[in-house]
């Protein structure tokens, strides 16, 4: 977990937004940042949910990935779970696997962190990797070509007893419309495959003569 996102925390690019979960529609926002974001070509996309259920603060990346997990994506490839966590211990294991298993992935890492009261339940999307345990001094593997992060609660003051404390309602809330907008990215994303592969075929079809 990235304990800590103003709004300069993470590692960022021009390409950054910032959404409410409140906000209406915000899934589809969510969808239509992330499916601008993603490469054109067939490169697997890869997403990489980050936490533990040992923390409610920090289970928002597992609870994203076991709700994904149970759906059928046909674009996405999801690591990640309440039951296959990755966390701190197995971050660097699982991303050798992941490179082993696909070529020339692009990664969506997910977290979750802490930030200013203001921007509690905000949900950031944003060029470059996440962080994981940059609040706290830890030197871990930068997870993901774009990330996805959700501010779950407060930061600055006993960090690991505010995560121990935090709404799993929120956690929950903030989980299904992130849930639901990689959904919606899932399928604008096969819609277009669909679309150049049409394309494609049409290229490849042979003129008719007269």
């Amino acid at each position: 977990m990235n304990l800590k996102q103003n709004l300069l925390d993470t590692i960022q690019g021009e390409n950054n937004t910032r959404i409410s979960y409140e906000s209406e529609e915000a899934d589809k926002e969510i969808a239509r940042k992330v499916s601008s974001m993603l490469p054109s070509n067939n490169q697997p996309v890869i997403i990489i949910c980050i936490g533990t259920d040992r923390s409610t603060g920090d289970s928002l990346g597992p609870l994203i990935g076991t709700k994904l997990s149970e759906k059928r994506l046909s674009q996405f490839h999801v690591y990640g779970t309440l039951d296959d966590p990755i966390h701190a211990v197995n971050l660097e294991d699982k991303m050798n696997l992941i490179k082993q298993t696909y070529r020339d992935p692009f990664i969506i890492g997910i977290d979750a962190c802490l930030g200013r009261l203001k921007s509690v339940g905000i949900i950031s999307i944003a060029d470059g990797p996440v962080k994981p345990g940059a609040g706290v001094n830890k030197s871990l593997t930068p997870v993901g070509n774009m990330h996805i992060t959700g501010i779950v609660n407060v930061s600055g003051f006993m960090e690991f007893f505010v995560l121990q404390n935090t709404r799993l309602s929120l956690v929950m809330k903030m989980a299904d419309v992130i849930v639901d907008s990689l959904l919606y990215a899932d399928l604008l994303r096969s819609r277009k495959q669909d679309l150049l592969q049409s394309e494609r075929q049409k290229i490849l079809q042979p003129k008719k003569t007269i």
